[in-house]
């Protein structure tokens, strides 16, 4: 037994010494976060509004993650294994779209048809349908992009507008920017004409969601690790300066979506904050030793379903939540559309729906049968060939 405690304390000594002298990328900066709102009472207060979400478009493929909608309600999607992949509004009807070879993340559409992808390893691409994918960009200012995340395009299609979220830690190492909390993220524009880039705002903290305004008077972009949605000006006496849209939310924002018709921003919350990550802002040794654990003893994210509706000047219309171990969860994209609310996520295997009632008694109702959701069927390989993806 002796032998054991010894054995047990060295083990101890040399997890300590690790944790002291290994290397790290993560260099902590200091913070001081506003205190959290109330999750029990006022503006977002829990609620269990997302529960008993429909799970649609089960094609057994991991993460449609930012998701789109075209004019006719046909819904767009990038996954884990590179494919994009297009369905119906009830979530059937899969048609495979391409593959970006990456991960694909944000979606949107082009000026001229197909579909622009933010994909997170190889920049902006852009995918037809029938031919390979082409990479618009991958660098602004001489600077390779770390970390493509989310995208939205100009009413008149001219630019599109895109977040570098980290230059500095790439896809799958999100947890390591929050901690560190540097300021490694851009907002750029993309012309589709000239193929310039311009970045427009840089050291942002984890730059995430983008969403184009009301007549592209200006763009938002989410600073996932402050906790708010800043706003860029491009019209008017302010353009080309920013300011911040809404600030201090309860949790980590992610994509943002725009809806024309009913003059909504929707951010989607990938997770609640964490007490324990908000304590340690200012504790730079503290969150560098975070930084050297495995992943498994680092702050997880926990199974909570979070999307907010923001009017034109921020203010919160909308507070959807549900907590609970059937929850849909990270949301990662909220998309407004007729009688709908779709959502994506970066690790659920379908995408999300649920009736706008639920969150606004008086919108229009669903078409009859909508509880009946198709059910899950194989979507075939990832490389499937283009001229052969449809199917019913």
């Amino acid at each position: 037994m002796k032998r054991f405690f010894v054995i047990l304390l060295l083990l101890l000594v040399l997890a300590a010494l690790y944790l002291l002298i290994a290397p790290t990328k993560v260099a902590p900066v200091a913070w001081s976060p506003k205190p959290a709102p109330s999750s029990t009472e006022g503006t977002f207060a829990l609620n269990d509004k997302l529960k008993g979400m429909q799970r649609i478009a089960q094609i057994g493929v991991v993460g449609p993650e930012g998701i789109a909608v075209d004019a006719v309600g046909r819904i767009y999607a990038g996954y884990l294994d590179g494919r994009v992949a297009r369905f119906a509004p009830d979530g059937s009807g899969y048609t495979f779209f391409g593959n970006t070879h990456g991960r694909p993340l944000g979606t949107a559409f082009g000026p001229d048809g197909g579909v622009v992808v933010a994909d997170a390893f190889k920049g902006l691409m852009f995918l037809d349908g029938g031919n390979e994918p082409q990479v618009l960009v991958d660098s602004a200012d001489g600077v390779k992009f770390g970390f493509t995340d989310d995208l939205a395009v100009e009413k008149l299609g001219k630019g599109i507008y895109f977040s570098d979220a980290s230059s500095k830690f790439g896809f799958g190492h999100h947890m390591e920017d929050l901690i560190e909390h540097g300021a490694n993220g851009r907002l750029i524009r993309y012309d589709f004409r000239t193929k310039e880039t311009k970045v427009l705002m840089k050291d942002l903290h984890f730059a995430n969601g983008v969403a184009i305004g009301p007549d592209d008077e200006f763009v938002l972009v989410n600073e996932t690790s402050e906790y708010r949605v800043m706003r860029y000006w491009l019209k008017g006496d302010k353009a080309g300066t920013s300011d911040v849209f809404i600030d201090n939310l309860p949790c980590f924002p992610d994509n943002l979506s725009y809806n024309t018709m009913s003059r909504r921003f929707w951010i989607a919350c990938a997770a609640p904050r964490d007490p324990m990550l908000d304590k340690m802002a200012g504790d730079v040794f503290a969150r560098t030793i975070v930084a050297k654990l495995p992943a498994f003893l680092q702050p997880g994210p926990k199974r909570h379903s979070i999307a907010i509706g923001v009017d034109v000047n921020g203010q919160v219309v909308a507070n959807l939540q549900y907590a609970g171990t059937d929850a849909y969860s990270p949301v990662t994209s909220v998309r407004e559309f007729g009688p709908w609310l779709y959502f994506g996520s970066l690790t659920e295997k379908a995408i999300g729906r649920i009736p706008l009632r639920v969150a606004f008694p008086d919108a229009p109702p669903p078409p009859p049968g909508w509880e009946k959701v198709p059910g899950p069927y194989d979507a075939g390989p990832a490389d499937q060939k283009l001229e052969g993806g449809e199917r019913d």
